[in-house]
């Protein structure tokens, strides 16, 4: 399950994929699946992402850079044989604080919801499902805090 979350841990997109599958390539669907709605167009380029290391690929950095959205990656120690020259990538301490807001949003649902950790559903469609289900206690949850 990839996701992506705001600051305050309420999802923006979540895509389901296979287990097997290498992280990265899952990066642009879910990006391209963000649509805050607004009272005019809705938003679909977020201003920054934070992401895991596992993230520190070219081509997720090629997408990014296309879209012109700043990125708080950390290099990937495992993907560098040498020293790259140039300029540095830019990466930001406080704002990769902010990453915790994902963990806690799968912890969240790694806590409240079992059926989802064990996945007993085999249909993507199923299992999505109860992940949206989920999502919407976690703003009803987040909405009633703040009320």
């Amino acid at each position: 399950m990839h996701a992506a979350v705001t600051s305050e841990g309420f999802p923006l997109s979540i895509v389901i994929g296979s287990g097997a599958e290498y992280d990265p390539y899952k990066f642009e669907e879910t990006i391209g699946a963000i649509k805050v709605r607004t009272g005019h167009r809705p938003i679909t380029r977020p201003e920054e992402i934070v992401a895991d290391s596992i993230y520190d690929d070219a081509q997720v950095r090629e997408y990014l850079r296309r879209r012109r959205i700043k990125t708080s990656i950390p290099e990937n120690k495992r993907n560098r044989k040498k020293r790259k020259r140039g300029r540095p990538r830019r990466f930001s301490k406080q704002s990769y604080a902010k990453r915790s807001a994902v963990e806690r949003f799968f912890s969240r649902i790694k806590t409240g919801f079992r059926r989802i950790i064990i996945r007993y559903e085999r249909l993507d469609k199923i299992f999505r499902a109860l992940v949206i289900i989920a999502t919407f206690f976690i703003y009803w949850e987040k909405l009633q805090e703040k009320l």
